[in-house]
């Protein structure tokens, strides 16, 4: 089963390079994307990366840039130059730090990766909220920073899939959502608190969706993302 756009990111949280690309050799480009996030790029660096790529998969470079805008600038050119898919920053840096961001990627030519931009992390709650001392549903800071991010000139939004539909009709068909949060039926929730399946999140909108641990940590991960991929084509019938 071959797709022309796999729309499931398999999320590579591990510090152990080796078993990442055991991984990568037992999927296949055709099947899915992968993330490499904090974890994995901290103990293995650009060098994993690169490795990934030239065995054709599209990387989503996962290290949710947020500091002043000249090192935003800077640090997501420099993550451009891998040859990466799609890469991230925070919404909540503010306008000058995106617009910075938007900048370097636009510098990589044609090499230019999808520039996203997170919203709310799938892990907080309105109670978050509050602590923060944000005085908004998380429901409402995510349309605030999706709004920001867009307005920034980004390609689109890291977003529990609960929210896809929401951004949707707010937005539009154009926006990027990228979705964590995704539990296939009977897995465990794990430290997710906004989750949905994979077939619920394409229907509401989402347009990839990012999945580890149900994949990497089954018996069969190989078989798991057969059945994920199967989920979804049926949905789109």
């Amino acid at each position: 089963m071959l797709i022309s756009d796999p729309k499931v990111i398999v999320a590579l949280d591990t510090s152990d390079s080796a078993q990442a690309l055991e991984f990568a050799q037992k999927a296949s480009p055709e099947l899915c994307k992968l993330k490499v996030g904090k974890e994995l790029f901290t103990s293995s660096g650009p060098q994993l990366v690169e490795k990934l790529t030239v065995q054709g998969y599209d990387i989503f470079l996962d290290l949710k840039f947020h500091d002043i805008p000249n090192t935003v600038k800077k640090a997501v050119f420099a993550a451009s130059q891998l040859g990466i898919w799609m890469i991230n920053v925070h919404a909540s840096g503010g306008q000058a730090m995106l617009l910075a961001a938007r900048e370097a990627v636009d510098m990589a030519g044609s090499h230019r990766p999808f520039l996203i931009a997170v919203t709310v992390l799938t892990s907080m709650s309105d109670d978050d909220m509050s602590q923060l001392g944000i005085n908004r549903t998380v429901s409402e800071q995510v349309r605030a920073m999706a709004s920001l991010a867009l307005e920034s000139g980004l390609d689109g939004m890291v977003c529990s899939a609960k929210e896809a539909a929401m951004l949707r009709q707010q937005f539009g068909d154009s926006a990027l959502l990228v979705t964590p949060g995704i539990r296939p039926v009977g897995t465990n929730p794990d430290d997710q608190q906004r989750i949905m399946t994979p077939k619920q999140a394409i229907n509401d909108g989402s347009s990839y969706l990012v999945i580890g641990r149900p994949i990497t940590q089954h018996a069969n991960p190989a078989e798991a993302l057969a059945e994920i991929n199967q989920s979804l084509i049926q949905s789109s019938i």
